[in-house]
């Protein structure tokens, strides 16, 4: 049954060729005939398996972008997810926005995943990729780069010249065209644009703007991909161009959804940062060598303000730290840096009002000046009851806050307007078979939902060992416990492991005790960019990779190469976090509790995520040491528990050391194992 009988039985459905065309033959015309064993994407996908999980999933997101409903889907690892939503999307002819987790998995996603279903479906869909416009060069900006003359070293003059070069034959401006130069380059903020410093209609090199053209092709495309970063600075901002785009659009796919909480809360947030200052003050001087204001006050004024903020950020203590507002240590100190911050603020935006009517350029900034100023004031003097303030410092910036308590009123505003379908999948959303925490915190608690379990073989193929005897995760010596308890395990697995943890401090404490200890190769985030330490994990075949935060989700090595994940405790998040703490006094005052319906459910999540990184092929086996005494001497342990995939629980090393034994030692003696 060929691809071309497809598109003929869509057209005649759609009453838009006579029924004889379709030449008397049965046409699969729905979602569950593509993906069976002798649909049109199996010849053009190899190893393909139809799963009836997958299956099922695609005909309820057909029905739901059918009805225009709204429906969440979680789908485990191996269901074949992407494809469960690709193929109705395809077959509805409606135009879809997806929106995924990455950037890399946005290109994954249009580059790789959309064209096979396209090409088995024959549709003559059209597609584009729209990402921020930090990811496209601004010709205006490089041009600034080009006279600022202020890249002293040689490896950044020879990257400017590889990026002037390119910039003349490149058709999309994405930076990402460009290999060798390192994504936190400092080139790079230097020849893009940010909402802030963008010229809009007044710029010389509008028409041909790198942005605009992303923006058009969005705008003509059947499926537009984007990431849930730019989705939610749109909402958020109205500024990345979905004011024309999502009003057009007839269903909006997320993948990844798990993480629209946080990205949403992020996002709707109002932030001033030391970054946007200082960027500020550098694209004002930029500008004042290109239109030569005469303003004589505005270079000191400049400096007077990055002097200001250095000295702000000083105030807050040399340690890094991250705290409400109302929680500082020393009160008088920040209050007085203040002052002068905001002092230098309101006198450098006087000195670009006067300079604006020179150019474009200056009066861009004096408009970035105001709305910086109005910023800072609201965070720091009016803050809204419903909002908390707090900050954030690292070793020589800041950033001030001011997060809502809650977001589900305001994304169910937009999830409500218009006529769409909404559909989010991801393959950790439920607690113990539940989706209330993913719909309180979007408003969605009406919402049809559905749960697919993974099809992966778990009871035969893996194992989960609770190591005995560690003490509380307060344990002043819990982390070299945990190391004590995870080395049999590795040298037993032969390497081949990941090590999660859930801080930075436990990370390096277990890098410190793991580099004379081993005899595996032993790569530690930090050490390298993730996509490289990735690499060599995979070429090297027994690594042991210490890794934390990005490292818990998003990471898919398939193969013996990793056989074995160790998470060091349970993924609560810090109880000091200023968000959490606001949001669960809030709870408290409306008689609910926390702990159970925010913080525990959080955790199951990022847990959820975590253990996924172990299973990622229907060949895979190994072993989960979850080292967390908790899960079996609290009662919540048994909700983590429930929520993770049927492993065999075992407290014996000895079974986890025969589960590695070569094959024919294994099948002498199968695995005692423990109940829950």
């Amino acid at each position: 049954m060929g691809p071309d009988l497809l598109y003929a039985a869509r057209q005649l459905i759609a009453g838009t060729v006579p029924a004889q065309e379709a030449q008397g033959h049965p046409l699969p015309v729905t979602s569950k005939d593509i993906l069976v064993a002798e649909g049109p994407l199996a010849g053009r996908l190899e190893g393909f398996t139809p799963r009836r999980a997958q299956q099922e999933m695609a005909a309820r997101i057909e029905q739901a972008l059918a009805d225009c409903s709204t429906f969440i889907a979680e789908s485990g690892t191996g269901t074949g997810k992407t494809f469960a939503y690709l193929v109705p999307a395809l077959l509805s002819g409606k135009k879809i926005l997806i929106s995924t987790g990455t950037r890399h998995l946005q290109d994954q996603l249009f580059h790789r995943d959309l064209p096979i279903v396209r090409d088995a479906l024959a549709v003559p869909v059209t597609m584009a990729l729209l990402k921020g416009r930090a990811n496209y060069l601004c010709r205006h900006h490089l041009e600034g780069a080009d006279t600022e003359a202020r890249f002293g070293g040689k490896r950044d003059q020879a990257n400017l010249a590889r990026i002037r070069d390119w910039a003349g034959r490149t058709k999309h401006g994405d930076i990402a065209e460009i290999d060798g130069i390192p994504e936190d380059s400092e080139l790079w903020p230097r020849v893009t644009s940010t909402a802030e410093n963008c010229l809009g209609g007044g710029c010389s090199h509008y028409d041909e703007c790198f942005v605009n053209r992303a923006r058009r092709e969005a705008l003509a495309a059947d499926v537009v991909v984007v990431n849930h970063h730019l989705f939610f600075a749109d909402l958020a901002l109205r500024e990345e161009g979905f004011g024309q785009l999502l009003p057009g659009v007839e269903a909006v796919i997320f993948d990844e959804a798990h993480q629209l909480p946080e990205v949403a809360s992020n996002f709707f947030s109002l932030t001033l940062s030391s970054h946007q200052l200082l960027g500020l003050c550098r694209d004002a001087i930029a500008e004042e060598h290109k239109e030569h204001s005469g303003v004589g006050e505005l270079p000191q004024a400049a400096q007077q303000l990055e002097k200001a903020a250095a000295d702000f950020r000083l105030a807050f203590g040399v340690e890094p730290k991250r705290d409400s507002w109302g929680r500082l240590n020393d009160p008088r100190t920040v209050h007085a840096a203040l002052a002068e911050l905001k002092s230098r603020l309101t006198r450098f935006g006087a000195v670009l009002d006067a300079a604006a009517g020179k150019g474009q350029g200056l009066a861009n900034c004096a408009r970035r000046a105001s709305e910086l100023l109005d910023r800072l004031l609201t965070i720091s003097e009016n803050p809204p009851a419903e909002y908390v303030a707090w900050y954030e410092t690292t070793t020589r910036a800041f950033t001030l806050y001011l997060t809502p308590l809650d977001i589900a009123t305001a994304f169910k505003q937009y999830a409500g307007a218009g006529k769409k379908a909404w559909i989010f999948t991801s393959a950790t959303l439920a607690i113990n078979k539940s989706f209330a925490h993913f719909q309180s915190q979007l408003g969605l608690e009406e919402t049809e939902t559905g749960l697919w379990d993974s099809p992966f073989d778990y009871a035969r193929r893996t194992l989960l060992y609770i190591p005995p005897g560690l003490p509380m995760p307060s344990a002043p010596d819990y982390t070299d416990a945990v190391i004590d308890a995870a080395l049999p395990v590795l040298r037993a697995s032969r390497g081949r492991a990941f090590l999660l943890f859930t801080s930075h401090r436990a990370l390096k404490a277990a890098a410190a005790r793991l580099r004379d200890a081993l005899d595996f190769p032993l790569l530690i985030q930090g050490d390298a960019p993730r996509t490289e330490l990735l690499r060599r994990f995979r070429a090297a075949g027994n690594a042991v990779l210490l890794g934390t935060g990005s490292f818990w989700e998003g990471v898919d090595v398939r193969g013996e190469a990793l056989s074995c994940v160790i998470i060091d405790k349970l993924p609560f998040a810090s109880p000091d976090d200023p968000v959490l703490q606001a949001r669960a006094a809030a709870m408290e005052q409306a008689g609910r509790s926390p702990f159970m319906e925010y913080q525990l459910p959080e955790a199951v999540i990022a847990l959820k995520q975590g253990v996924g990184r172990l299973i990622r092929d229907e060949t895979d086996r190994g072993v989960l040491v979850l080292c967390d005494p908790r899960l079996l001497s609290k009662g919540y342990g048994k909700t983590f528990l429930a929520s993770l995939p049927p492993m065999p629980l075992t407290r014996t090393l000895e079974d986890v050391e025969r589960f590695f034994a070569p094959a024919k030692r294994a099948r002498k003696a199968e695995p005692r194992v423990t109940e829950a």
